[in-house]
């Protein structure tokens, strides 16, 4: 009896011990996963998705994650190439396109590619001055962006997006850039006012040329004048004096008589 229980104890035992086993050689991996098998240290290569069977004690699996990850590039300090101090961060997308790489060719692939993001952003607006930062945005973006993605490469991660998020500049610095900003609307203010007389005197000197050729038309404009002032509760009166009277009295002051009594003045 007591040899009976014991042996359905141990089989107990077994079963419950065989269970698990076979529970924890049942892996299950969702769609943005796969799993890296390792068979007593040698690389057999990715799985799943789905469910499969892992070999106990002679298989050990390694999850890695092949979707899009999102990483901050901390604030950076770097003196650009016409040495201003900034400070400037970044945001970087990248994802695991080779599973086998990223397990076996680097230890951390994540913190890897945050050290590489760090000094190509250090390195690159380094070599740049502050306007080109601040204007090129995207060729800025475009070079980071390239050359993180050479140096991941290997570890079998793509760098997709590259994005300068802030510049942080000094405080007198950006008094500077104000001042600069304010010079160079004001220049632009005195340029257009200048070309604005320029053509204002352009249109005055074609309309001095045709009044002189038909001089009735500055009598209509002295009219149109007349209109213009003759407005509600104005007490201003204006009496036009035609033009036709001013020639000739312009002309009788020019007769040979005055002209004799001034070579008479003149003896």
């Amino acid at each position: 009896m007591g040899a009976t229980f014991f042996l359905l104890a141990c089989l107990a035992v077994l079963a419950f011990i065989a269970l698990m086993i076979l529970l924890s050689a049942i892996k299950i991996v969702p769609e943005y996963e796969r799993g890296v098998i390792f068979r007593l240290g040698r690389l057999m290569g990715p799985r799943g998705p789905g469910i499969f069977f892992v070999i106990p004690v002679f298989e050990r699996m390694v999850r890695v994650d092949m979707r899009v990850i999102t990483m901050d590039v901390p604030v950076q300090e770097v003196i650009t190439l016409d040495n201003v101090t900034i400070k400037v961060n970044a945001v970087l997308y990248f994802q695991v396109i080779n599973p086998n790489w990223a397990v076996t060719k680097v230890m951390d692939y994540i913190r890897a590619t945050m050290q590489i993001a760090q000094t190509t952003l250090r390195s690159v607006v380094g070599q740049v001055e502050l306007d080109e930062l601040l204007a090129q945005r995207e060729k800025i973006n475009q070079k980071l962006q390239q050359i993180i993605d050479e140096q991941t490469e290997p570890w079998g991660i793509k760098v997709t997006i590259v994005e300068v998020k802030d510049v942080e500049l000094p405080q007198n610095m950006q008094r500077a850039m104000a001042r600069q900003a304010e010079a160079e609307r004001e220049k632009r203010a005195k340029l257009i006012h200048a070309d604005g007389e320029l053509q204002a005197s352009r249109t005055l000197a074609e309309a001095a040329h045709i009044l002189a050729s038909e001089p009735v038309t500055l009598q209509l404009r002295y009219l149109q004048t007349l209109t213009e002032i003759a407005t509600e509760k104005n007490s201003t009166i204006v009496f036009p004096l035609p033009i036709d009277m001013l020639k000739t009295f312009f002309s009788a002051t020019n007769t040979p008589d005055s002209d004799a009594r001034k070579a008479v003045r003149d003896d």
